[in-house]
């Protein structure tokens, strides 16, 4: 994967499309956590149940609604990695943006639920080290 880099307003732009993505994305994980959770209480009351049992019929259905979020979460990764984006915390709806400040690699740190990019931090750092675009990187 080609490295691409970001301005603020480059990031900016591609917004509308992420926050849509982002949150298709974030929805399709929650309701895959929800379905696993049923789908492991399930395995374990139907083992050795035979195939006519409801609940062998409920856990072969709940398996069947599991693949469309599968491709969902997929198909949504891919699209904002083909950006050139990073998609960092599915809970969260995080998104980074390779940057330049200077010579210094760093990302642009995104949230769902934020108005635009304004906040920033280095490489090796996360969420917790993230800092407003107003604050000098150094």
């Amino acid at each position: 994967m080609k490295l691409v880099t970001f301005t603020v307003e480059e990031a900016n732009k591609l917004l509308p499309e992420l926050r849509g993505r982002m949150q298709r994305l974030t929805q399709a994980k929650r309701d895959f956590e929800d379905l696993q959770k049923r789908i492991q209480v399930l395995t374990l009351a139907v083992s050795g149940a035979s195939k006519d049992n409801p609940d062998t019929q409920d856990l072969a259905r709940l398996h069947e609604q599991r693949r469309p979020l599968e491709e969902i979460i997929a198909r949504e990764v891919t699209a904002i990695h083909g950006h050139g984006c990073v998609v960092k915390d599915l809970d969260q709806g995080l998104i980074d943006f390779y940057a330049l400040a200077g010579d210094r690699l760093v990302f642009l740190c995104w949230k769902l639920g934020e108005r635009e990019v304004s906040h920033w931090h280095p490489l090796d750092g996360g969420f917790e080290q993230r800092q407003s675009l107003q604050s000098e990187i150094d």
